[in-house]
């Protein structure tokens, strides 16, 4: 029996001893191995700000879009770490631009009537806008003004920061976040620099191949570019939901972006808009 007692003793010692080295020594280095090969599924996070978000959220939802960009701005603001801030990113492009693009008002928007002998392009460089912009904030279907008519004009000063990793497109406005665009597809050089300025030089339109020029009728509805300073940076569109056919094909390099997400962003930028590359 002593013999079965000194197994039994044998036994508890040395399991114990394999079992804390397992999990101890040879588990801890499987994990280590299996996070390095990326082969470990993260922990679920809990989103403690979610409700802020979701309220904020609401807000939009409720068609009060002023208190929702006031509320997406601040929770931007407050939690830029949370799991929820992309998306609340994303969620405040789209109010600014209901506000921006929109007679909304707001307090960056100022009226202008127009006047004897006024036209849209004069009246773009007199207010440091451009036409286009004029057009989508007054819900215009031409270019034509009339006497007296009552223009909401904006004074927008905006850049472009291109992140090329998060695959992002973010647009500020006077230093500040305005809307997040995300890039579909990249066709660039082998090497690039991490870091590039430069800006844009014109936005191209196509109808059936050809260019065509703003306020023509066959702009409305073109497949918009955006030519950088440098070439190799051109914004082109790509077909989405609301554009399935281009006839356009894409730029030999470039940055695609969502067609309908060109169309928009042709329209807040002019040739003075510095642009930023990064990795």
């Amino acid at each position: 029996m002593k013999w079965l007692f000194v197994l039994f003793l044998a036994i508890i010692i040395f399991g114990g001893a394999a079992w804390f080295g397992y999990n101890y020594v040879f588990k801890e280095d499987i994990q280590v191995r299996k996070e390095q090969r990326g082969e470990v599924t993260p922990e679920p996070r809990i989103d403690l700000t979610l409700p802020e978000y979701e309220a904020a959220a609401k807000l939009r939802q409720e068609g009060r879009i002023p208190e929702a960009r006031a509320a997406l701005t601040a929770f931007v603001q407050k939690f830029p770490s949370s799991p929820s801030a992309d998306a609340a990113k994303d969620l405040l492009g789209e109010v600014n631009i209901d506000i921006f693009l929109s007679r909304t008002p707001s307090p960056e928007k100022e009226e202008y009537i127009v006047k004897p002998g006024d036209v849209i392009t004069k009246v773009a460089h007199k207010m440091k806008t451009t036409p286009e912009l004029i057009m989508r904030m007054n819900n215009m279907s031409s270019t034509m003004l009339h006497i007296g008519e009552h223009l909401l004009i904006s004074h927008p000063d905006f850049a472009i920061v291109v992140q090329r990793k998060p695959k992002l497109l973010v647009v500020l406005n006077h230093g500040g976040f305005f809307k997040q665009y995300h890039i579909q597809e990249e066709k660039l050089p082998a090497k690039v620099p991490p870091k590039v300025q430069t800006k844009v030089a014109e936005v191209m339109a196509f109808r059936d191949g050809k260019r065509v020029g703003f306020g023509t009728k066959e702009f409305i509805g073109s497949t918009r570019w955006i030519r950088l300073g440098n070439q190799a940076y051109t914004i082109y569109s790509v077909p989405d939901a609301a554009h399935p056919a281009l006839s356009q094909p894409p730029p030999p390099q470039g940055i695609g972006l969502a067609a309908a997400d060109v169309e928009e962003l042709s329209s807040l930028v002019n040739n003075k808009t510095p642009v930023t590359v990064t990795d």
